[in-house]
Formats: structure tokens, sequence, C-alpha cells
């Protein structure tokens, strides 16, 4: 029985995956570059005067306490992740928040919309959540919501009693979830069959098909070129609006997670061929075969109009909900989370750095001449990028390093946006066991000196499972006393 014992903790270890952000990409080939050799180095650098980008003023704390020309430390709240611990009690929601505050932390992102949709605000747009998909001590389960308690409001209440700025973010182009482990179906597009078709339809390799009728467990994502998607997501935003936030940040805001085999509907066939002039013959053939998921090599230039096609949707959009947000409240920041991985983020269907960016100069293998064109960092106020390499690599100047990739954001956005980054410390490769918390000194000190605005931490869920709270601390009391 002892050893059954054992054989269960370690399992239950190895399957904390309740912090629900990332996941998908831990399934991605993105993640396959951790092992790459000439990506990583094998120990971290002794620490080196870091390249600083960020030495432009940052705005000016609104926070009480801070010192002047502080940078920000963010730290994510995933609703998922977090939710067994703050869906019914407001009590827990405010002593955390006060260890986050004594922790050196400047600022939270709560997730108010997770994956399987619901909302954790007032909202006429879209229904309360009222339930979300976890893992538990006795494995994988639901967390059904009891109170009914303003969630947001009681983050932003317990912010200003302690000092943090309060920022929102939702998972913005997802519909619902088929949830894995047995546990069924749920959100917008389960509760309301007529949305069926704002889902993504997937080149499969036989043929296409509608996201909803593929048995791949996960999110399921609204078409981001759906004019009614479009729309209700900025009324879903201008409900966030309303509150007292210092800013709201949209994650989740791409193609889903089929990537390049998405989204081939006949609303996205429309746009297309309004886009390039012309019709296409044979669709979706003369971009991509059944089931083709990489580019071509070398690319087709129908393939390179079609990436700039998708980025000039999401681009469209962002613009869209950036004036929706200030047009209820001008003095809200509006941003937007993405993976820091620019080399290859195209098949998100996402250009999140700046128009001036000349991306066909640096990646013509698959870039336009016009893909810079739909780059949309001068539409927001704030970027948060996943800096997400493991603990061996926090220094170094290439794509996936910690350093590399907020040192190389500098040039990517070129001055439109000041912005965060940071690691997921629960899941890149080295942190997803716990016990690294002597490399948090180094990773504040990088982060926060390689990007303009300072640090982010994804996600909470992880400081508390392996205690981090002192080795942050530590980190973030070197950095105050430079200033």
């Amino acid at each position: 029985m002892k050893i059954l014992s054992k054989i269960f903790i370690v399992i239950s270890l190895l399957c904390m995956i309740s912090c629900e952000k990332e996941r998908t990409y831990l399934w991605n080939s993105e993640w396959d570059k951790y092992d790459n050799p000439e990506e990583k180095p094998d120990t971290p650098e002794e620490p080196e005067e870091p390249e600083n980008p960020g030495d432009s003023d940052p705005e000016e704390p609104s926070v009480p306490g801070e010192p002047a020309g502080a940078k920000g430390r963010f730290v994510w709240i995933d609703a998922a992740a977090n939710f067994k611990d703050y869906a019914n009690d407001k009590d827990k929601i405010a002593e955390d928040m006060a260890k986050i505050k004594e922790t050196g932390f400047s600022a939270v992102v709560v997730d108010v919309r997770p994956t399987n949709t619901g909302v954790l605000f007032k909202s006429s747009t879209e229904g309360p959540l009222k339930r979300v998909d976890a893992w538990l001590k006795m494995g994988y389960a639901w967390v059904n919501r009891t109170e009914d308690f303003d969630y947001l409001q009681a983050f932003i209440d317990a912010g200003k009693d302690v000092g943090l700025d309060v920022y929102a973010s939702i998972n913005t182009m997802v519909g619902g979830c088929l949830c894995p482990y047995g546990l069924g179906t749920d959100g917008v597009f389960y509760n309301d069959p007529a949305k069926k078709g704002w889902a993504t339809v997937v080149n499969t390799k036989d043929g296409l098909v509608n996201s909803l009728d593929l048995e791949d467990a996960g999110a399921k994502f609204f078409n981001p070129a759906n004019d009614e998607v479009v729309d209700y997501m900025l009324n879903l935003l201008a409900d966030l609006a309303a509150y007292d936030l210092k800013g709201i940040i949209l994650d989740r805001c791409r193609y889903d997670d089929f990537g390049l085999q998405s989204d081939f509907s006949d609303i996205s066939r429309t746009k297309f061929e309004t886009h390039i002039g012309t019709k296409v013959q044979n669709w979706p053939g003369d971009i991509f075969a059944p089931g083709q998921s990489s580019l071509s090599d070398p690319a087709t230039d129908m393939q390179k109009k079609w990436l700039e096609f998708r980025a000039k949707v999401i681009h469209d959009f962002v613009e869209k909900a950036a004036a929706k947000v200030h047009s209820v409240n001008p003095k809200i920041r509006f941003g937007a989370y993405v993976g820091a991985w620019y080399s290859s983020y195209y098949s998100s269907g996402v250009n999140w750095a700046s128009p001036k960016y000349e991306t066909s100069l640096h990646y013509p293998e698959w870039a336009s001449e016009d893909y810079n064109e739909y780059g949309y960092a001068d539409h927001c106020d704030i970027m948060i990028i996943g800096a997400y390499a493991g603990v061996k690599s926090i220094y170094g100047s290439t794509e996936w390093t910690m350093r590399g990739f907020c040192t190389r954001a500098a040039d990517l956005f070129a001055g439109d946006v000041p912005y965060v980054g940071g690691p997921d410390i629960g899941n890149a490769t080295g942190f997803e066991n716990g016990g690294q918390g002597a490399y948090m000194p180094a990773i504040v000190d990088v982060c926060i000196n390689a990007c303009t605005e300072g640090m982010f931490i994804f996600d909470l869920c992880h400081i508390k499972m392996y205690n981090y709270w002192s080795d942050l601390k530590k980190g973030f009391d070197k950095y105050l006393e430079t200033l």
C-alpha cells in the first residue's frame, strides 16, 4: 500500500495541470524547442549587465508606497487553477491579496473568463461562470460556484485595501470546452446550439470539419473572422470596462490550437478572397492540402497571403476592442497577453509586433511584404509576453531564453507600447515539479530589467503550491533597493 501511495503522489504532482492558461502549448511542437541544445545553455550564464530596452521611464506607479520609477511586478491569477480557493470565499481573496502585496508584487491580472466560458463579473452579454474543470486531490473534477458575490469586484476592493493595481483578463476567442477525463462539455457553444456556426472550421485530412464535431479535448474556439463573434466579444468587453480597473488584458485572442489548419469556413473564404482580390478556385487546396499543419518548404505566395489575412483579422478585432474599451473608460489600460516566440507565432494568426517592425526583412521565409501592416502593438497601452523558457535558459540572447525573449521584444514593439514579460513557473521545462525557488531572484532580475515596464509571473497557484513567496520576495527586495 505504501508503494501505491507513493505512486499516486508522483502521478498527482505530474498531473498538476490545473493552471490551464498555456496547457495547450505544452501539447504544441513549439515546446519541443526546450529540448534543442542549440537553443538553451546547459547551465545559467553568469549575470551580466542586461541589455535594457527599459531605459525609458515607466508609467508612474499608481499604488501606494511604490518608489518613483519602480517597474511593475505582475502575477497572473488563472480562474480555473485558483477556483477552488476563491470562487466561494471573499475572505480568502483578501487574505491572498495581502500576501501578494507583502511579497513585493505591484499588480495582479485576474482571469474572469476561463476557456469553458461564463464570466466572473456582471454582464448583460454572457451568463455567470458556475463551474470549472480542475485538478483536485481526488482527481480531475468540476469545481462548482455556490456563492454569488461579485468575484471581480472582490479583487478590486482587496487591491485598493492593500495597494495593488488590478487588471482583468478574459479568454477571448473561446466558446467552451470539451473537457478531459470524461467530464463532458460546457460553455457558450453547448448552451446555445445555434452558435455552432461561430466555431472554427478545421482543415482535416478527411476534409473541412466544424471543430465542435471533433473529439479533441480542450478549448473550442470561435472563428475570429465571424462578425457576430466580433460584436459579441465587443459587447462583453464593454461590460468589463465598466469596472474600476487599472486595465484589461486579452488572452487567447488568436486562432485555435489547430494552428494553420484553421479557419477554413465559408466566412473566411469570402473575406480572404476579398482581401486578395481574386477567387480561390480550389478551397482550401490552393492554400493547404487536407490535413496540412505546417508551411510548405518554401512557403507559397498564397500561404504567405493567408498568414497575412489571418493577422489582419486579429489586428482588426484588437483595434475595435481597444476603441470599445476606451469608449467606456478612457483611462483604462488595454492590452494583450501573447507568447513571446514571435518567429513561429504566425501559426496562431497573430502579429503582435509594431507595424514599424518590417517582418518580411527578418522572416522572409513566411512573411509577406505587407505582413507588418497588421501588427497591432500600436493599439495597445500595455503588453504581457510569455517568456516561457526553462530553468536552464534564464540567460541568453535568443528565443527560448528568458532574457532573449524579453530583450528581443523591444525591437518587435519598436517603442509603441510598454511591456512586461516573465516565465510560467509551473509548466515550463524544469519548473513542472517544483523545487526551483533558488532561481527566482535571478528570474526577477533578468525579466524586470529586460522589459520596459517590468515582469510577470504565471501563475499564482504555482507560487502557493511550491511556496515560492520568500524566494520571489528576495528578488523584489533586491530590485527595489537599487532604486
